[in-house]
């Protein structure tokens, strides 16, 4: 394991209001984190965040970021590196969609596939090629278990955090040896305001074990991180399950 050295001093969260990435962000706060970047659309929320942060002792900056508008994001996210290292990127935006209205709205589908994926994959190469610049620096990407084989129920959330799981995996091998480290965190149903009153399957985490998971992941320098850790047995035998089969079980 590496000691706590590993841990972030500067951290640059995309998506300044998920949860997942505020849990993070305050844990490693707590540990060695000093100066906080939270880029997401300007808000009330996000100056909010901001705040709650700054209550913690972090020198704390908002941006404004927009997922969904990759021609802007090389001029905005090279402003933060433009101030100094920049120790570990956090991609924590993303949507859940409405799988039955989504369905019927082919444009709402693909906004779920571009703020997923695609705005996912600009940020992805933008802040890869700035940490291999540097020499040094995590980008932690939040995936998600619904990767892994697609499900009736969500699969154009799915796809587009299977598309996202593949190029972060991929993006890794093309940085290895560079100094720069790509981690995939793959949580389970996570319970957060946007998941309230969807059912809850067995397994289901918290912003804050997730955040947990983030830091040990770190301290390890790992490339692939499950949270909780059983999940992976599960989902390996759903991944190989027969599609028949597979079709037949309530997931």
């Amino acid at each position: 394991m590496k000691d706590a050295t590993a841990l972030p001093r500067s951290l640059l969260v995309l998506g300044g209001t998920s949860e997942i990435g505020l849990a993070t962000a305050r844990r490693l706060i707590a540990r060695r984190t000093r100066t906080v970047w939270l880029a997401g659309r300007p808000s009330a929320a996000l100056e909010n965040a901001a705040a709650s942060l700054r209550a913690l002792g972090a020198d704390v900056h908002t941006l404004g970021f927009d997922a969904l508008d990759p021609a802007s994001h090389e001029t905005v996210l090279g402003k933060v590196f433009a101030e100094g290292a920049v120790d570990m990127v956090l991609l924590a935006f993303g949507v859940l969609g409405d799988q039955a209205h989504d369905e019927r709205d082919p444009v709402r589908a693909v906004r779920v596939a571009r703020t997923n994926y695609t705005g996912a994959v600009s940020v992805g190469l933008v802040t890869g090629r700035a940490l291999q610049a540097q020499g040094h620096g995590s980008l932690v990407v939040l995936s998600s278990v619904a990767a892994e084989r697609a499900r009736r129920t969500d699969f154009i959330y799915g796809s587009s955090k299977a598309g996202l799981d593949t190029f972060a995996q991929g993006l890794g091998d093309a940085l290895y040896g560079t100094g720069a480290h790509v981690m995939v965190v793959r949580p389970g149903f996570v319970r957060t305001r946007g998941t309230a009153g969807r059912h809850r399957p067995p397994l289901a985490t918290t912003p804050e074990a997730v955040a947990t998971a983030v830091e040990l992941g770190l301290r390890r320098r790992s490339e692939t991180v499950w949270v909780p850790g059983a999940l992976r047995p599960v989902m390996w035998a759903l991944r190989h399950a027969p599609r028949a089969v597979y079709r037949r079980l309530d997931v």
